[in-house]
C-alpha cells in the first residue's frame, strides 16, 4: 500500500497545480486589453501512479493515483489563422498605400473642379473666341493674357505639387526601410532570448506574442515567409524555438532574419547606390540585402503586396529615361501635353500678326530662358513678359485679308484670335491625335481608373483582413466571461485540495493521538 503521508503529497500537488491555473487566469485578465497578448493556458496531465515498474516495485492491489502536476503554460494560438492574416496584411498594406497616393494625386488635379487646368483651358479658349469678335478691345486682350498666365501657371502647380509628392513618397521609401531594418534586428534579438530559454524546459509566451507582433508589423512592409528552428537541449517539444524570417523572390527565397542574425535591407537608385532624402528624383533599382550577393529588383518580388513595392511602384523605378512609375508616368505625360499645347499655339500664334501688323512672336516660353521656346515641360512653361507688358502683341488677326487703302494686312480682322480657340477641337503634333483636352480627360480618367481599382481592392482586403482578425481574436484573446469561469473552476478545485489537506490531517491525527498510548 502506499505511505501514511501519500494523502498529503497528492493534494498538495494539486494545490500548486490550481494555483499556477489561478495565476495564469490573472496573467490573462491583466492582459485583456494588450495588443498582441494571446491567451494562456496550463496543461495539466496526471503525475505517474504507484507503485512504479520494477523488480523491486511493492505489489498491491490496484495502482494508486498520485496527483496532478502543471506540465507546461502554453499560449493559444493557430498558425495557419496567423498565417492568412499575414498574407492579408501584406495586400492590405500594398492597397491602401496604393490609394493613398493616387488619392493625393486627384487633391492635386482637382477634377472636374471649378479651379483645376480643365477649367483653366476652357476659359482660354472662351477668351480667345471673345477675341476673335473684338479684336481691337484692349481690356480684351489683357484678359487672354492673363487666362493664358493661369493655364501655364496650372501646368506649374500641378508639376509642382506632383513633384513634391514625388519627394514625399521617396522619404517614406526610406522611413518604411528603417522601420524594416528595426524590426527585423528586434526579432532577431527576441530570437536570442528565446534560445537562451528554451532550453531550460520554459515556454516564454510572452516573448512569442512580441515576436508575433513585429512579424505582423513586418508583413504589411513585405510578404514574408516564415520557419521554426527547435532550441535544443531540454526545450518541450511544443516550444516553438527561433523564427526564420525569408522573403520570395524570382531567384529563390532570400533570408532576412536567421536566428539571432538578420540582415540589413537598401533600397538603392543607380548603380546600387543608396536613395538619400536629397532633393531630386531618383528612380528606385534595387534592394541589397546583406549577406545576399545579387541585387533584388522589384519585379523580383511579389507583385501587389506590402507597402514597400506599393509605394516603389508609385514613386518610380528603373532607368531615369524609362519613366516607370505612377507618378513618373503621369509627370511625363503631362511635360508632353505642356509641350504640345504651347507648340501648338506659338505654331498658329506665330503666323498671325499683331495690333500694328506685325509678324506674331512665340506666346509661350521656356522660363529658364525666355529666348527659346524648346525644351517646354509643365514645370517651365510660361507666358513671355513681354505680352504682359503689352497685349497689343497678341496676334489675333491672320496676315492675308489686305486693307483696301494701304495694301497692308489688316490687323482687326481677328480671325487668327478663332483659329487659337479651335486648337481646343484639332488634334496636336505629339499626343497620339487626341486633342488638348481629350488627352488630359484621358490622363483624369487613366488615374480615376487606378484610383477606383486601389480603393476597391483596400475595401476588400480590409474586409477579408478583418475577417481573419476576427477568427484569430476568437481563438487567441482573452475572453473576461471565460477567464472569470476558469477563475471560479479553479479556485474550487484549489478549495477542494486544501481540504483534502485537512482531510489528511484529520486521519493522521486520528492515527497519531487517538489509538491509546504505546509503552504504557
Amino acid at each position: 500500500m502506499g505511505s501514511t503521508f501519500m494523502g498529503l503529497e497528492t493534494a498538495r500537488r494539486g494545490l500548486t497545480t490550481q494555483q499556477s491555473a489561478l495565476y495564469t487566469t490573472g496573467h490573462n485578465i491583466s492582459n485583456a486589453n494588450t495588443v498582441g497578448y494571446s491567451r494562456q493556458r496550463v496543461n495539466m496531465e496526471a503525475t505517474l501512479g504507484y507503485p512504479g515498474t520494477g523488480l523491486n516495485a511493492p505489489k498491491i492491489p490496484g495502482h494508486l493515483g498520485t496527483g496532478v502536476q502543471a506540465q507546461s503554460v502554453q499560449r493559444v494560438r493557430d498558425q495557419f489563422i496567423d498565417r492568412q492574416y499575414r498574407q492579408e496584411t501584406s495586400k492590405l498594406g500594398y492597397w491602401e498605400t496604393k490609394s493613398n497616393a493616387v488619392s493625393q494625386m486627384e487633391d492635386i488635379l482637382s477634377e472636374p473642379s471649378d479651379f483645376g487646368l480643365n477649367t483653366s483651358l476652357d476659359q482660354f479658349w472662351s477668351s480667345l473666341q471673345i477675341l476673335g469678335t473684338s479684336p481691337d478691345d484692349a481690356s480684351t486682350r489683357q484678359v487672354v493674357v492673363q487666362k493664358g498666365i493661369a493655364v501655364a501657371e496650372s501646368f506649374n502647380y500641378i508639376s509642382k505639387q506632383l513633384t513634391e509628392i514625388q519627394e514625399n513618397l521617396k522619404n517614406e521609401i526610406l522611413v518604411t526601410t528603417k522601420d524594416m531594418n528595426s524590426i527585423l534586428k528586434q526579432i532577431a534579438s527576441i530570437n536570442e532570448e528565446i534560445q537562451a530559454i528554451e532550453p531550460n524546459g520554459y515556454m516564454p509566451n510572452d516573448l512569442y506574442d512580441a515576436r508575433d507582433v513585429l512579424l505582423d508589423e513586418l508583413s504589411s512592409y513585405f510578404p514574408v515567409e516564415v520557419s521554426y528552428e527547435k532550441s535544443g537541449g531540454n526545450a518541450l517539444a511544443i516550444a516553438e524555438g527561433s523564427m526564420n524570417i525569408t522573403i520570395k523572390t524570382s531567384n529563390g527565397p532570400v533570408s532576412l532574419v536567421n536566428g539571432k542574425e538578420f540582415s540589413t535591407v537598401t533600397a538603392n537608385t543607380g548603380a546600387n547606390i543608396p536613395i538619400t532624402d536629397a532633393e531630386g528624383y531618383q528612380p528606385f533599382t534595387s534592394f541589397t540585402i546583406s549577406g545576399y550577393p545579387i541585387p533584388i529588383k522589384l519585379e523580383d518580388l511579389e507583385a501587389n503586396k506590402g507597402q514597400i513595392h506599393s509605394l516603389i511602384s508609385s514613386y518610380g523605378y528603373g532607368e531615369p529615361a524609362d519613366n516607370t512609375g505612377f507618378y513618373p508616368e503621369m509627370l511625363k505625360k503631362l511635360d508632353e501635353l505642356a509641350n504640345a499645347f504651347a507648340k501648338t499655339f506659338n505654331d498658329v500664334h506665330t503666323n498671325g500678326s499683331d495690333l500694328k501688323g506685325n509678324k506674331g512672336q512665340e506666346f509661350f516660353i521656356n522660363k529658364t530662358d525666355e529666348n527659346i521656346s524648346t525644351g517646354i515641360t509643365a514645370s517651365n512653361i510660361k507666358v513671355h513678359s513681354k505680352f504682359e507688358k503689352d497685349p497689343s502683341l497678341l496676334a489675333a488677326s491672320t496676315s492675308d485679308p489686305i486693307n483696301g487703302t494701304t495694301g497692308k494686312p489688316e490687323p482687326g480682322n481677328g480671325a487668327n484670335a478663332l483659329l487659337l480657340a479651335n486648337i481646343k477641337a484639332k488634334p496636336a503634333d505629339g499626343l497620339g491625335g487626341a486633342t488638348i483636352q481629350t488627352y488630359y480627360q484621358s490622363m483624369i480618367g487613366q488615374m480615376g481608373v487606378v484610383g477606383e481599382q486601389a480603393n476597391r481592392l483596400a475595401t476588400n482586403s480590409a474586409t477579408i483582413q478583418l475577417t481573419v482578425a476576427n477568427n484569430r481574436a476568437s481563438v487567441s484573446s482573452v475572453s473576461l466571461d471565460e477567464e472569470m469561469t476558469n477563475m471560479i473552476t479553479f479556485q474550487q478545485a484549489y478549495n477542494a485540495n486544501a481540504r483534502m489537506i485537512t482531510v489528511v490531517d484529520e486521519t493522521l491525527d486520528k492515527i497519531i493521538n487517538g489509538m491509546g498510548r504505546v509503552g504504557l
